[in-house]
């Protein structure tokens, strides 16, 4: 886990408390559900707290369901076997570029691909309690440099006041840039990768 795990414990706390609340706002308008996944398909940066979480969920899975581990493993080195030759930024240690070509390339980086911790016979995420930060927050509407976004799926037939009135403000105390910054203070942040190069066999 992060240097610091009892912040990052409070940090999920506060995000997963976050939701609880929005979620009650939103009713039925808010369909996320096991077994819809249309959000696990295609890459997102993955930052070291999600990095070190998802490293933690699967060291406890291979303990646990020695199988689902092998599977998660297995699938998340098909990812990067098939990904290696456009992965914008180093495939050997899976961090991202910075630089704005990087950035560039990472908008049409495997889009098309199913992220490996999703077990697609039960439409469920392998590691759902250590997921990325991204996943915690996707569905409800969350306020970035673009507006309200919310997922397709979500809060259809409702209006823009209607969806304003159940934003979500999954840290408003920014604890997550804090941890991070104490990271890299520190040393230990590897930068940003995605999900599959974070999980691949060693």
């Amino acid at each position: 886990m992060p240097q610091n795990k009892r912040s990052d414990e409070r940090l999920l706390q506060i995000v997963d408390n976050a939701l609880a609340e929005t979620a009650a706002r939103s009713g039925a308008w808010l369909v996320c559900k096991a077994g819809c996944n249309q959000c696990c398909s295609g890459a997102f940066a993955v930052n070291e707290l999600d990095a070190e979480r998802l490293r933690a969920g699967q060291k406890e899975l291979e303990g646990t369901d020695p199988d689902r581990a092998r599977r998660v493993r297995e699938r998340a080195d098909a990812y990067v076997d098939r990904t290696r030759g456009s992965f914008p930024g180093d495939p050997g240690s899976g961090r991202l570029g910075e630089d704005e070509a990087s950035q560039i390339a990472f908008e049409d980086f495997a889009n098309e691909e199913v992220c490996p911790v999703l077990d697609t016979e039960t439409g469920t995420c392998d590691l759902y309690a250590h997921r990325p930060m991204t996943c915690r927050v996707f569905g409800p509407p969350v306020r970035s440099q673009d507006g309200l976004g919310v997922c397709e799926l979500c809060y259809v037939g409702a209006s823009v006041e209607e969806i304003a009135a159940c934003e979500m403000r999954p840290d408003p105390g920014n604890l997550e840039s804090d941890l991070l910054a104490d990271l890299r203070a520190s040393g230990l942040d590897r930068g940003s990768s995605v999900v599959a190069y974070v999980l691949r066999s060693a």
